[in-house]
């Protein structure tokens, strides 16, 4: 089974809204900015998708104290002062209380009360604490139902909480050594505080997965140290290229944008320098495949060791076996990795689920990414047999019915209805709101297999092996005619491309945003690119913030909802670079100017969705409620505008880099340092399409015109 990961760190995961969120690898803890967990709320402390602690809440004589103040130290350690009620006929007390909450495979609360008085004050603090050990998606969609037994007892000095269904277990031990009165939901310190005096105690709460205790970071007794995460924050922060823009929400985006990717890096316990990117903050801090090789894409202009940590670490668990329980397949990639209660219920008892039609064709295309840049070329080798073995599922498994196009249909009844990026059960209607029946060849996974064998030539001819990289070509050709014949809607503007094909080879007629991935990766035939543009940058799909993932006009559109027309920044961000593709510059600068001017209302970051309402409508962009903040693809989403404004595409095979920067108008001066390429660093300042500065690795020529749209080979 797979250990917990732990986690890397940032500055900026503190909290909004009211609420403070700390992570540490697969723990994390939400709590109000009193440091409360309210089960009727999403809080509580959670370890690998389990909720242990579900409420959690002090009480000074009887009464909350008064929150005072907030914040995240780091992004696994809090602090929260609090003041006592003042007793009758005073404006005020002498009693403040500090909690310092530090999250690590477990939670360490210590409690500090300080009297400022001149006067001995005492005082009860009491604890009251729950624990129903509901699964992270149970409390992420307000749907607790435990069918399973709640045991509760004391021992000695420690509360003892526990649940079982099956055979799937999980405890939770809370341990308060300094407790007066101890009870199967509460705490009871009873505290005499000297004049300018202080009284402090420790509690700790220890998560129990089968029987066994969790060994927890942050241990009673012993100091809090600087920790791994943190060195990790400090050596991310020293490599990371620096970037500064004249205008000040961009650079100020990108920065926040480089900071959260740090928090969201997770390292596998077996490979500890191996990095990957986690899905997002709090809810998803879990291996995914379509997130993780997305982001590492996004995130080659910061850092290629992300991209290589998360293909290792893909390929590691890459499918061996068939097996309808969990959809594994030979040489498909996983969907994701989980360990709470729904997981192990869904999965037969799995832990990894391969339900994807998209992440497998998208490691090929990260793998020859990598070596496009000129990095790790050993470690890129030692990767080709899973890239030919995600090849051959294509080909054996994602081909289900021969016709040369990738399908998706659930193997089972719990696995997703839908396996593309748009994978909530309702993504893929028709224009007149009808939901699509499978197997379904969605458009954007078409052309991801596109781009996957012509990623394959490419390292087939750096290999000096001509033969197979042209026959590649030859199949990428083949795919390309035969997609923009069939996969084409005639209609106003000129058409545009359906959204799918469904169980009956008919197109989804439905505008969607899935076309814009097409144009990203170059199967959508030149004569063909400008009806696609236009249809993506029309009023019913552009909102001014952003491109929506189903036109407004299409009978199922709900601006509020997943992903039927509401605007995801990864989603626009990709687009954008696919319309800079074919040379539709304006279109691009609309779009990252709608997402750079949405992010200050988000706190200065991109969010991981927001609602599809127009701009006009209220002049200010409507979040959508539980969207992950930070989230891996929406922290990368800056970095990918940036590439794109830059028109930067690497080419060290052919010792060259095109750069030929379109920067708008608006963003003025731009510069970027220390880019890694090639074993060296590229360093490039720009304003509009002038390049005024470069730092170049030694044997790479800059090419100043932009990458040809569709050129066979990339």
């Amino acid at each position: 089974m797979p250990k917990p990961w732990t986690t890397g760190a940032s500055a900026s995961l503190g909290g909004g809204d009211g609420v403070v969120t700390l992570v540490e690898g697969s723990a994390f803890c939400i709590s109000t900015h009193s440091g409360a967990m309210d089960p009727a709320h999403p809080h509580g402390f959670f370890f690998r998708d389990t909720r242990f602690l579900s409420a959690w809440r002090i009480r000074i004589d009887g009464v909350e104290p008064e929150p005072l103040a907030a914040t995240a130290v780091d992004p696994f350690s809090g602090a929260f002062v609090l003041r006592a009620p003042p007793a009758p006929g005073r404006a005020d007390s002498h009693l403040v209380l500090s909690v310092r909450r530090h999250v690590g495979r477990g939670l360490r609360e210590d409690l500090e009360v300080r009297n400022f008085g001149s006067e001995p004050e005492s005082c009860t603090i009491e604890i009251e604490l729950r624990g129903d050990f509901a699964d992270v998606f149970e409390v992420k969609e307000g749907r607790v139902r435990k069918r399973g037994r709640l045991s509760r007892e004391v021992e000695g000095t420690r509360v003892v909480l526990g649940y079982r269904r099956g055979e799937f277990r999980r405890g939770t031990h809370v341990d308060a050594a300094d407790a007066t009165l101890v009870t199967e939901d509460r705490l009871r310190f009873d505290v005499v505080v000297p004049p300018r005096g202080e009284w402090s105690t420790t509690v700790t709460v220890t998560p129990v997965i089968d029987g066994a205790e969790v060994v927890p970071r942050y241990l009673p007794g012993h100091e809090v140290e600087p920790s791994t995460p943190i060195s990790r924050l400090a050596d991310w922060r020293a490599r990371v290229p620096t970037v500064a823009a004249d205008h000040a929400p961009l650079g100020a985006l990108l920065a926040r944008s480089t900071s959260d990717l740090a928090a969201l890096r997770i390292f596998d316990p077996e490979f500890p320098d191996r990095p990957v990117i986690a899905a997002g903050a709090p809810w998803f801090m879990a291996l995914f495949g379509r997130d993780s090789l997305l982001t590492s894409w996004m995130t080659m202009l910061v850092d290629p060791e992300l991209a290589l940590g998360t293909l290792e670490t893909l390929a590691r668990f890459q499918g061996r076996d068939v097996d309808p329980r969990t959809e594994e397949e030979p040489g498909r990639i996983l969907h994701e990795m989980r360990f709470g209660e729904t997981a192990t219920l869904a999965l037969g008892g799995g832990r990894v689920y391969y339900g994807t039609a998209d992440a497998t064709p998208l490691f090929v295309m990260l793998v020859a990414e990598l070596a496009r840049w000129g990095t790790h070329r050993d470690d890129v080798d030692r990767l080709l047999p899973a890239a030919d073995a995600a090849l051959e599922w294509i080909d054996r498994f994602g081909d289900r019915d021969g016709d040369g196009y990738v399908e998706y249909a659930r193997a089972n009844d719990t696995g997703l209805e839908n396996q593309g990026w748009k994978d909530s059960w309702d993504a893929v209607r028709f224009a007149d709101g009808r939901l699509a029946t499978g197997p379904i060849a969605v458009a954007e996974v078409q052309g991801y297999v596109y781009a996957a064998l012509l990623a394959r030539a490419h390292l087939a001819e750096e290999a000096g092996d001509a033969t197979r990289a042209a026959g590649l070509l030859a199949r990428a050709e083949h795919l390309k005619r035969r997609f923009n014949e069939d996969f084409w809607v005639d209609g106003p503007g000129g058409g545009h491309l359906a959204l799918g094909l469904d169980g009956d080879k008919r197109p989804i007629d439905g505008v969607a945003s899935n076309q814009g991935h097409c144009l990203w990766t170059g199967i959508v035939d030149e004569e063909r690119a400008a009806a696609v543009a236009g249809s993506l940058m029309a009023d019913d799909m552009f909102t001014g913030w952003g491109i929506r993932t189903l036109s407004s006009s299409n009978g199922g559109f709900n601006p509020v909802s997943y992903h039927c027309g509401s605007v995801w920044p990864h989603d626009n961000a990709i687009v954008a670079a696919g319309l800079m593709r074919y040379g539709f510059v304006e279109d691009a600068h609309r779009v990252i100017a709608g997402l750079v001017d949405a992010a200050p209302w988000f706190g200065g970051l991109l969010p991981e969705l927001f609602a599809g309402v127009a701009r006009d409508d209220f002049g200010f962009p409507v979040p959508y409620p539980t969207s992950c903040s930070p989230q891996a693809w929406a922290a990368a989403a800056p970095l990918l505008l940036l590439r794109t404004m830059l028109r930067l595409e690497p080419d060290v095979r052919n010792a060259r880099v095109h750069l030929a920067p379109a920067v708008p108008a608006w963003v003025g001066h731009l510069s970027v340092e220390r880019v890694p390429l090639a074993g060296g660093h590229l360093s490039v300042e720009a304003r509009g399409g002038e390049v005024t500065a470069l730092e170049v690795p030694t044997g790479i020529a800059v090419a100043t015109e932009p990458r040809p749209a569709t050129r066979v080979g990339r």
